[in-house]
């Protein structure tokens, strides 16, 4: 196991005790020690409908609207949620699928906006479509007229401190995880992402320069099969990306644009049979202000990493965010187990 399961998955009374996932987190998102503890809610969905307006008690998105502070959430059985519009998530948010197959599908998904302390874990999103404007019931029960929305599974702006980890993702009309406007201090670990071309967007656009502060960790993913490009793709701001498994890519693997920091680091890049064996990619061409580096990473059938820049980009990790980055050769059995787990009853997960 990696580190990040190793820290709660060996309990075989891991239900007994949800809230110590919050305890196992690395990387910039920190531990997520704040959504723990005293005053948590626990709130169990029951009910897959979804009334964007007027949810229904048993609900989920009742339980990210109308609970107010700190709101641990769980599934009682095996679901599929189609979301009638996108579901806005509070701060202090856990969603917490593990022990059920929960399936987010076929309408809207994820918006965490301009909020902080947020967990995403053993969800399977998938088929997002893009929503139509309109309004819906926000954190503490406000209505929130929100504009045309694009089809993303799990798409962040202005937000903080999100850990988003051992989720599956795949088919969405946009991005898989977008990471905007501002928002800093994420850690993607664990999941699994296929079937789908644009993957990860860190970094609003090339004009939005508040997201120079973006820090974001990439860690323990598996990339593949048929997944295309931006894995991810970095404007602006910071990338660690340690530890994942890229199982091929068409257009490339790691990219970006304005000048970006991206630490590649003890990553297995197995390059397609075909197409592009380049794994980076940059939109302004090659120069001495970038900074891609590969440190200790595996290529596999002819993949190659063109590095640049000179400066060093060692992690700003502080003692909550650093963990101990694996040898590449380890990768595959790291991520063996990415993606929404499978959590038999009375055993260890």
């Amino acid at each position: 196991m990696n580190v990040i399961d190793r820290c709660w998955r060996w309990n075989p009374n891991w239900r007994g005790n949800r809230q110590q996932l919050a305890n196992c987190s690395v990387g910039f998102a920190g531990k997520m020690t704040n959504n723990m503890g005293r005053g948590v809610t626990n709130y169990k969905v029951t009910d897959p409908s979804d009334n964007p307006l007027n949810p229904k008690q048993g609900t989920l998105r009742y339980g990210v609207s109308k609970i107010r502070g700190k709101v641990w959430i769980t599934f009682q059985r095996d679901m599929r949620i189609k979301l009638e519009k996108p579901l806005l998530l509070s701060s202090f948010t856990a969603i917490d699928g593990r022990g059920a197959s929960v399936h987010i599908a076929g309408g809207g998904c994820l918006l965490i906006h301009e909020v902080t302390n947020v967990i995403i874990h053993g969800i399977r999103i998938h088929h997002c479509r893009p929503q139509a404007a309109g309004a819906v019931m926000g954190p503490e029960s406000k209505m929130v007229q929100l504009g045309p929305i694009d089809g993303d599974a799990i798409r962040l702006v202005g937000s903080s401190k999100v850990w988003i980890d051992h989720n599956t993702l795949y088919e969405c009309q946009d991005g898989l995880i977008d990471v905007t406007r501002g928002s800093t201090h994420v850690t993607i670990s664990n999941n699994w992402f296929r079937n789908h071309d644009k993957v990860m967007l860190l970094g609003h656009d090339d004009s939005f320069k508040q997201d120079k502060n973006m820090k974001v960790t990439v860690v323990f993913n598996h990339f593949g099969p048929d997944c295309n490009q931006r894995m991810p793709r970095v404007r602006h701001g910071y990338a660690h990306v340690a530890n994942n498994l890229y199982k091929g890519w068409q257009l490339y693997a790691i990219g970006g644009s304005m000048n970006p920091s991206i630490k590649s680091e003890a990553n297995l890049f197995i390059a397609p049979k075909s197409e592009n064996k380049e794994v980076t990619w940059r939109q302004d061409g090659i120069g001495t202000t970038w900074n891609f580096k590969s440190v200790r990473d595996v290529f596999e059938n002819g993949a190659s990493f063109s590095q640049t820049g000179t400066r060093g980009i060692k992690p700003p990790y502080n003692l909550q965010q650093s963990f101990r980055v694996a040898d590449a050769r380890s990768v595959r059995s790291l991520t063996r187990s990415s993606g929404a787990l499978r959590c038999p009853r009375r055993s260890r997960c």
